[in-house]
């Protein structure tokens, strides 16, 4: 009995150290493997003088050698010393677990002499020799078989590495949190430098009676309501990046003395937003500026939307602290902004105009945009690039499909699509009564459980069956979080969207995107030349 316990105990112990393996080799090899490179990269940057002095039969040998292939090399006697580490490593834990402290500390020291020879190997930029691993092989296989006699209980070991692994996930998971939460609160700080612009243009705005007489004389301008001209609409309270919405895409027209663009800002901006576009040209296009705070009809009793934002609950939501239990992205004060609803309301604004372009602030365009007014929209409302080549834009990512309001009437693997640049037909708008179909959503969804926050997920339900699929080329998203777009569809794209919190105007932007939307900003004002300075 006892031989034949002893012969199941070793096949056991085996298929464990296999399993040890699988569980830590992956993470063990790789940080190896980037230790090597890391060195490789700093012996390159130190060792260089030296290497020139060398004769050239030792630069070739030492450049003939790439200690990653060897490293991962089956054959490589390296590869063998990482992988008893690797055991070692793993044996190093549990003795520690059973209080085997002298095992732990034999282990530890044949895994430092280990390190050792793999970093004098990658110095000298020679392979692991046999005299040289042979003992250190010998004597890990010697531990290791020890440490698996003494403790071969699987379950016991495997509770033991799962509290180590949850312990990780734990300290993981917290570090993303924070990490989010330091971007979030990059992402809404206003920089020094367009905080000096706004306070400019106030002060201008303020003390030169000639621009306020210039803007009353523009607001009756027959250009703001004449169908025959495009309309774009944009609702921002950011001056600068509203400027290169506005250049980006006269640039880019063919004819821009028949764009018109209507701007909605707050109160707070929008003398900010009058002073600059009044002091500048955008290549004879026409500009209004209108303040949100003086739509006398977009109030609580008539927009679901304001009354919930001004209740007590949405106020703690969003102004309170950082809560644990709450994404800090779903928290941002944008959620909050009257400005980012007005998408909702557009024909309320315009109510004379046909087809509009909607664009956020964020985005840059990049080639004439008039022949999108062209576009069939097959009695559509919303004109819009489908976003579903990835799995995670379905609709049943955004909306909360166990709710039967949701599951009755949607279709969960249904094709998200993008807001930042879309095609709005106002003629099939009214005629569908898109705006009420959002109020109701709205009101379905005010104590949240539908969706969370956003502007997208009541989208995503009040245009269901209203939306036309764009060509791709239209509208390529993620420049403000991914960092491998490819160059081709970037160059390729009308208009580019920097959706996420590397902002193009913000320190963290990406600096591969970051060109893209600096060329339209006017470098040359000396209000910006002086704000940079400053």
């Amino acid at each position: 009995m006892r031989r034949r316990a002893a012969e199941y105990r070793r096949p056991v112990r085996r298929r464990f150290s296999y399993w040890i393996w699988a569980l830590f080799g992956l993470f063990s090899i790789a940080g190896l493997v980037l230790l090597v490179v890391h060195h490789n990269q700093h012996e390159d940057r130190v060792e260089q003088p030296v290497l020139e002095r060398n004769t050239g039969l030792d630069q070739v040998a030492h450049e003939s050698l790439n200690f990653t292939e060897e490293i991962l090399s089956a054959r490589s006697f390296s590869r063998q010393l990482a992988e008893q580490m690797t055991l070692a490593k793993a044996y190093v834990i549990i003795a520690k677990e059973h209080n085997n402290l002298h095992l732990a500390w034999e282990l530890s020291s044949k895994i430092r002499n280990c390190q050792l020879l793999l970093s004098k190997a990658a110095m000298r930029g020679e392979p692991v020799t046999l005299e040289e691993a042979e003992p250190i092989i010998k004597s890990l296989s010697y531990l290791i078989f020890r440490a698996e006699d003494a403790h071969y209980d699987i379950a016991t070991t495997i509770m033991t590495m799962k509290s180590h692994i949850q312990a990780l996930e734990e300290r993981a998971n917290a570090a993303t949190v924070q990490s989010t939460v330091f971007g979030q609160l990059a992402a809404e700080a206003l920089p020094k430098s367009l905080h000096c612009l706004n306070v400019k243009l106030t002060a201008d705005w303020l003390r030169k009676p000639s621009l306020q007489e210039l803007a009353d004389e523009k607001r009756n301008s027959p250009r703001l309501m004449d169908n025959n001209l495009y309309h774009f609409c944009i609702f921002s309270d950011n001056v600068l990046a509203t400027s290169v919405v506005v250049n980006s895409t006269v640039s880019n027209a063919d004819h821009p003395k028949q764009l018109v663009f209507h701007i909605v800002t707050n109160g707070i901006n929008y003398g900010t937003m009058q002073a600059w576009f009044l002091s500048n040209d955008f290549k004879g296009s026409t500009i209004e500026v209108q303040n949100v705070e003086e739509f006398s009809w977009f109030n609580a009793s008539y927009a679901p939307i304001v009354k919930q934002l001004l209740s007590a609950d949405s106020q703690a939501y969003y102004i309170g602290g950082y809560q644990d239990n709450v994404a800090p992205k779903l928290r941002s004060p944008k959620y909050q902004s009257l400005l980012n609803h007005l998408r909702f309301y557009i024909p309320e604004i315009y109510p004379q105009l046909e087809k509009v372009v909607f664009l956020d602030d964020d985005v840059v365009v990049q080639k004439d945009l008039t022949p999108l007014f062209s576009l069939d929209l097959h009695g559509n409302v919303n004109g819009a690039v489908e976003t579903c080549l990835e799995a995670f834009h379905r609709y049943y990512k955004y909306l909360n499909f166990s709710n039967t309001i949701i599951s009755s009437k949607f279709d969960p693997q249904a094709c998200g699509w993008a807001f930042g640049m879309n095609v709005f037909d106002l003629i099939a708008w009214k005629k569908a009564n898109v705006t009420a179909r959002y109020h109701y959503w709205q009101e379905q969804n005010a104590d949240g459980t539908l969706w969370r926050v956003g502007t997208l997920p009541p989208g995503l339900l009040t245009f269901y069956g209203l939306t036309e699929p764009l060509d791709r080329r239209w509208h390529v998203l993620g420049l403000g979080y991914d960092l491998n777009i490819d160059n081709r569809l970037i160059e390729s794209a009308a208009v580019v969207h920097f959706n996420g919190f590397m902002k193009p105007w913000l320190k963290l932007a990406i600096e591969r995107y970051r060109p893209l939307w600096e060329r339209y900003v006017n470098r040359s004002h000396p209000y910006l030349q002086d704000c940079v300075t400053s």
